[in-house]
């Protein structure tokens, strides 16, 4: 197989590749497991900060920004599921081959490369500010020492999780989604939202200009464009083990459907539960939004819940800081022209985060804009992707109906209108 001259692919949906396997006798449910793993990138810290601030700031006003952000990563999550499973190649493998047959190939490698590097120290660094602030939350660790802390506890974490299987590495993560899901529900549960000012948030509203980069920060960090090329390895490494289907494509694509339905609503469900979170206890207050939320909760049934929160805050940025290694690993390897360890990698995310926390700035300051800063990378993800699954040279039988091609293009133009909107308005 190889690149034509104008990038495209020749033989990627035929030959042998798409051989499946017969068993399809087991229930649905032992195949569900890749998207629960993305999902954990979708309630990192990054997500808590933005959240808490737009509850703060906005009261109920944006709780339509998550709800049409989870659907969106939705239905990326599974195009980026289906496009590995019917390839047997990542996202980023298609789109590195597709770059090197460019002309200029280098220096698009480079530059689409960089963007993807940029966009994984701007994840990571979320991860691990928010994981030294939980651990400050609950044990008073000083914040530079709980960056410390969480990036070597990843890197061990990770490394001991892989050496143990995919179903193992997916076990571990959907059970540390779990007590992220506990602890942010949890603590909602002691401090229960006005139900009638929610349903209000769900009507499409700007409340004024400044919104829009808070707006950006919360789409970049429910739709993270690391979780969308990740999904495509977690499918071929779970279903594709030694290159051949594990069972009949149909079905494989119908169980990611109900994994990623299943996992995105719970992650949404939490993503909204940190905004009412920061509505019913901050709107209208100053301060630093997270620590400030976990001191109202520390006041409600005898601190219960503040501890809750801080558990569910440390949770999310060791899990997601062990899912965004592994993606940011997966990505740079394919899409830049050298190799970069995942420990090296780390060690470069670490020192920024560091630094940041020994300054004395705000954590949530940090969380909220490094999250404004991935929104800019899902158009570079989300385009490749629908050109791809639409794609028959690509996709054959499987390639994106033109409805699909449709609401695919529709959201990349609402992301790039976005994004300009946002530069406009800093």
């Amino acid at each position: 197989m190889g690149a034509n001259r104008r990038g495209g692919f020749r033989g990627v949906a035929g030959g042998n590749h798409l051989r499946e396997g017969r068993r399809g006798r087991g229930p649905l449910i032992c195949l569900l497991g890749p998207a629960f793993v993305a999902s954990l990138a979708y309630v990192d810290p990054g997500n808590v900060g933005a959240n808490l601030s737009a509850g703060q700031q906005y009261g109920y006003a944006l709780v339509w920004v998550l709800v049409g952000a989870s659907a969106m990563a939705s239905l990326l999550q599974y195009q980026s599921a289906k496009l590995g499973l019917v390839t047997g190649k990542t996202l980023t493998k298609l789109v590195g081959d597709r770059v090197a047959g460019r002309r200029h190939a280098r220096a698009w490698t480079w530059v689409y490369g960089g963007q993807a590097f940029v966009m994984a120290i701007a994840t990571d660094l979320a991860e691990v500010v928010g994981g030294a602030l939980g651990l400050y939350l609950l044990f008073g660790t000083p914040l530079w020492l709980g960056g410390l802390i969480t990036g070597g506890v990843t890197i061990a974490l990770l490394s001991s999780l892989r050496s143990r299987g995919e179903k193992m590495f997916e076990a571990a993560v959907a059970g540390t989604l779990a007590v992220v899901v506990a602890g942010f529900l949890g603590a909602l549960a002691a401090a229960p939202p006005e139900w009638g000012r929610t349903a209000g948030g769900l009507v499409p509203h700007v409340p004024d200009p400044a919104a829009w980069s808070l707006i950006a920060a919360m789409l970049g960090a429910t739709v993270m464009p690391h979780a969308i090329y990740l999904h495509s390895r977690l499918a071929i490494d779970r279903h594709r083990p030694e290159g051949r289907l594990d069972e009949p494509l149909p079905r494989l694509l119908h169980a990611q459907k109900l994994d990623v339905g299943l996992a995105l609503v719970t992650a949404g469900a939490v993503n909204v539960a940190m905004l009412l979170l920061g509505a019913t206890l901050l709107e209208g207050l100053g301060g630093d939004t997270v620590e400030a939320a976990h001191a109202a909760l520390g006041g409600l049934w005898a601190g219960a819940p503040a501890i809750a929160f801080g558990v569910g805050l440390l949770a999310s940025g060791i899990g997601s800081a062990v899912v965004g290694t592994h993606a940011g690993a997966g990505v740079l390897n394919e899409l830049l022209p050298f190799r970069l360890a995942p420990v090296v990698r780390r060690l470069l995310t670490v020192g920024p985060a560091v630094l940041l926390l020994a300054t004395g700035i705000s954590p949530t300051e940090v969380l909220v804009v490094s999250q404004a800063v991935l929104s800019f990378g899902i158009a570079l993800a989300l385009i490749p992707l629908a050109l791809l699954t639409g794609s028959r040279a690509v996709m054959g039988a499987h390639a994106d109906a033109p409805a699909m091609k449709v609401v695919l293009w529709s959201l990349a133009g609402l992301v790039v209108a976005l994004n300009v909107v946002t530069l406009a308005t800093l």
